[in-house]
């Protein structure tokens, strides 16, 4: 018999050490551990490191936005033409012509004043505007970029603001249009708006919106906003003539093109 060591049995049922054998499996026991633990550390410190690039190619893009007004020419932000495959009522296309373009802004005139406060706390950096209209000039849309001095955080705060109080489909917050003189828009000033969404993003300091009527400058006594308008069974003559898609696709398709000179056209929405 061993004394101050475990012991075992042999074939013969004799004691014997077990230090021989414990000691191995215990070296490599703690070696399976160090290892697990050096694996373990490894992946959290990997996803660290992705996350770090991620929140730093998230910042780049949101920092590039901020300067597309005059880093990137009006034809890539507001093409001459843009084809809006799908985006009529039931699934028809849409193609509009652009028909002016205003010069970059400040803020101070180019909303209603409960709009303007609305987006006040994001500030305005400048603001571009297009106006287009639809292949028989029938309807005209104004669409718009607004840049913000906002942070990121600034435009999420406003974007959950809209979603939470539906302050997109609110008629006392709908923009205002372009109205350029010379053109199939010159009579479409606020009583003329039949609808409009606006997007607040958030991957980018930017609220994009659109504004849609009829091109004969006819009073439209109850706007809708697109979403509603875009709604089955929805009865208003701006759902029934499809002013809501109007505003509501070309809007898409702008933003669109926006963030493709941001993150790419991965980030791209569906139609």
């Amino acid at each position: 018999m061993t004394f101050g060591e475990p012991e075992g049995y042999d074939a013969r049922g004799w004691g014997r050490s077990l230090v021989s054998r414990v000691a191995p499996r215990t070296v490599a026991a703690a070696a399976c551990v160090v290892l697990g633990i050096g694996l373990i550390g490894g992946a959290v410190t990997g996803s660290w490191l992705v996350d770090d690039d991620g929140d730093v190619a998230a910042v780049g893009s949101f920092t590039t936005a901020a300067g597309l007004w005059h880093n990137v020419p009006v034809d890539e932000l507001f093409p001459p033409t843009v084809q809006g495959t799908g985006a009529g009522p039931g699934g028809a296309d849409r193609t509009w012509t652009r028909i002016a373009v205003a010069s970059a802004t400040g803020c101070a005139d180019a909303f209603d004043p409960l709009l303007r406060k609305a987006l006040a706390p994001v500030g305005c950096r400048r603001l571009i505007r297009a106006t287009y209209t639809d292949a028989t000039q029938s309807y005209v849309t104004t669409v718009g970029l607004l840049f913000t001095k906002a942070e990121p955080a600034g435009m999420t705060a406003l974007a959950k603001r809209f979603e939470a109080e539906h302050l997109d489909r609110r008629t006392d917050l709908m923009p205002l249009p372009y109205a350029a003189k010379g053109t199939a828009a010159e009579r479409f000033g606020p009583h003329q708006r039949a609808s409009w969404t606006i997007s607040v993003l958030t991957d980018a300091p930017v609220v994009a919106y659109a504004v849609s009527g009829w091109a004969d400058g006819r009073t439209v006594d109850t706007p809708q906003s697109a979403a509603d308008a875009e709604a089955s069974g929805a009865t208003t003559s701006a759902a029934q003539a499809g002013l809501g898609n109007e505003a509501q696709g070309l809007a898409d398709r702008i933003e669109r093109r926006l963030r493709q000179h941001t993150a790419g056209p991965a980030t791209e929405k569906p139609s």
